[in-house]
C-alpha cells in the first residue's frame, strides 16, 4: 500500500473507527460517552477539512495529537477498570486485558512523541528517511511497545533526561500491568473454576 494512502486515507479512518468503539465501550456513562462523541465530532470536521484541503496545519495535527493522547488515556483507565470489578473471567476479561495492555503502549507513544516534539532529538537511533515528522513517529511507536515489554534493544535510545525518564514510567508500568493487572483475572479464574 502506498504510504500517502495509508497516512492520509487508512489511518485516519482506523483512529476514527478506534474512537468509536472507544464511544461504545463507555456507553453506560453517560458523561463521558457524550464528552467522546464531542472529541469523535471534533475528528471527523479535522479530517474532513484535510481531505478537502489536501493539507494539514500544524494546529489541526496538535488539535488531533492531543484528541488522540486524550482517548487513549481515558480508554485505558476505563478498560483496566472494567477487568478489575469483573467478577468471573470471560473471553471478553481476556480480550480487554490484551487491550488494556496495548492502549498502555499507545500511550507511552505519545509520550515519546510529546517530548520528542518539545525536545528534538531527544531518541537516538530513530529510523528517518526523508524529513517528514512522520518517519520518527513510526520508529517511536516501535520504542514505546520495546520499552513497554523490557526488550530493549538498544537500537533507539533516550538521550535527554525527560527521554530517560519517560522510558523508565513506560518500563515499569508496562511490568506492573502484567504482575498486578494478569495476576488478579488469573486469581478470579481460579477462583470462579474452583466453584
Amino acid at each position: 500500500m502506498p504510504v500517502d494512502l495509508f497516512d492520509d486515507v487508512v489511518m485516519p479512518a482506523l483512529f476514527i473507527t478506534n474512537l468509536f468503539f472507544g464511544i461504545l465501550l463507555i456507553s453506560k456513562k453517560k458523561r463521558l460517552a457524550q464528552f467522546f462523541s464531542v472529541l469523535f465530532l471534533i475528528l471527523i470536521v479535522i479530517y474532513g477539512a484535510n481531505f478537502v484541503k489536501r493539507s494539514e496545519n500544524n494546529l489541526m495535527s496538535f488539535m488531533r495529537f492531543g484528541i488522540y493522547f486524550l482517548f487513549y488515556i481515558i480508554v485505558s483507565v476505563e478498560i483496566i477498570k472494567q477487568v478489575l470489578k469483573t467478577k468471573s473471567v470471560s473471553k471478553n476479561v481476556i480480550i480487554g486485558l490484551m487491550s488494556g495492555y496495548l492502549s498502555i503502549g499507545l500511550i507511552a507513544f505519545f509520550v515519546f512523541v510529546s517530548i520528542e516534539i518539545a525536545t528534538p532529538d531527544s531518541f537516538k537511533g530513530l529510523m528517518v528517511h526523508g524529513t517528514a515528522f512522520s518517519n520518527k513517529a513510526d520508529s517511536l511507536l516501535y520504542y514505546s511497545y520495546i520499552t513497554l515489554l523490557s526488550i530493549g534493544y538498544g537500537d533507539i535510545v533516550p538521550v535527554t533526561a525527560i527521554a530517560q525518564k519517560a522510558a523508565i514510567l513506560v518500563g515499569v508500568l508496562g511490568q506492573f500491568y502484567i504482575v498486578i493487572v494478569t495476576t488478579l483475572v488469573i486469581e478470579k479464574y481460579i477462583f470462579y473454576r474452583r466453584k
